[in-house]
């Protein structure tokens, strides 16, 4: 079912014709999520509002991401052909269907937590998404973040058994996996115990320099200091060249200045922890009362990090116009939607 992508017991065809009609007349099912609609960026982005069968609440979804980073790459024999029989993407999923950490400036954070989805439930996005654009694994490379709605850490158990199915079943590689947390240090103590041929690499959602900006910003941070988040961070064994990263959202006026990127960049440095820093220039999104700074701040920033000898990159937007980019996920569902062949009105 998970090798395979397989959507109906129908399709077993290893399973004998008799006893798959059998398993159909009595009600059984393989209860894959479903994409309920599906919206398309002009960069290419999709956006998914997924549902799922069984004993979820009717109507009741989270949200996915595929985003396409273009044909071609670092694999294969380098031909023309080989180019064009493979892809690159990234797929970012949920592990929750709302948020309980409430982060200020993020979208999802309006909904508040309405329940933990299943390990099945977190793993099908991913089975469901790479059926629809009929990707293959071991061929195609394909990227997978946990950075969609909610927080993977307060979930653990879901979460850690969806990545050993995803691993084991569907054949991704750890290697192509990041989880994002928000700083949950109980959670990033489990993930240092986890072994590393099951493990995913490791983000943090830092976002500010101090504790005092982070805190306004992110209220998990009053119970858990950025000083607790890098002590538990200390605690995970990387592997040869792994890098943990810390996303840092550019508020404007209120963590965009250089001031912040002097900090931040001490601060990095007195962890004595191999990383680097995604910066994120915040996506508006309604009733947010937020701005997104201008590119040529973000740049500058950027700037400062590295002459301060900190790994910083740009991370840029995907999805905006469909409300797909990072922090705008809450099941917006006034655009217009791309009608495909697992997703319609």
């Amino acid at each position: 079912m998970y090798h395979q992508l397989f959507s109906d017991i129908s399709e077993i065809s290893t399973l004998p014709l008799a006893f798959r009609r059998e398993l159909d007349m009595a009600g059984w099912c393989i209860g894959r999520p479903a994409i309920a609609q599906a919206f398309q960026s002009i960069d290419g982005t999709e956006r998914y509002l997924i549902e799922f069968p069984g004993s979820a609440p009717k109507g009741q979804t989270a949200e996915a991401v595929w985003m396409p980073e273009g044909d071609g790459g670092e694999t294969g024999d380098g031909s023309e052909n080989d180019r064009k029989n493979w892809r690159r993407a990234t797929i970012c999923v949920s592990s929750q269907v709302g948020c309980a950490v409430n982060c200020q400036f993020c979208l999802t954070a309006r909904l508040g937590l309405q329940r933990n989805l299943t390990a099945g439930e977190i793993a099908g996005q991913v089975v469901a998404i790479l059926a629809r654009h009929n990707v293959r694994v071991g061929r195609d490379r394909v990227n997978l973040v946990f950075m969609g709605m909610g927080e993977p850490f307060l979930n653990y158990e879901n979460f850690i058994a969806a990545v050993r199915l995803l691993v084991r079943e569907v054949g991704l590689s750890p290697l192509r996996m990041t989880v994002s947390t928000s700083g949950i240090v109980p959670g990033i103590e489990r993930f240092a115990q986890e072994p590393p041929d099951l493990r995913p690499k490791l983000a943090i959602s830092l976002n500010a320099p101090n504790d005092q900006v982070r805190a306004e910003l992110m209220p998990i941070n009053r119970k858990w200091s950025i000083a607790d988040v890098i002590d538990a961070v200390r605690q995970v064994p990387l592997r040869p060249r792994e890098r943990v990263t810390f996303e840092y959202v550019l508020l404007g006026g209120v963590t965009d200045q250089p001031e912040h990127a002097r900090e931040l960049a001490r601060l990095i440095r007195r962890t004595s922890l191999s990383a680097k820093v995604n910066l994120i220039a915040w996506n508006a999104g309604p009733g947010i009362a937020y701005t997104t700074p201008a590119p040529a701040a973000v740049e500058a920033f950027r700037n400062l990090l590295a002459g301060e000898g900190i790994a910083a990159y740009i991370r840029q937007p995907r999805g905006r116009d469909i409300f797909a980019a990072c922090g705008q996920l809450k099941r917006t569902v006034e655009e217009s939607f791309l009608a495909g062949p697992d997703g319609a009105p």
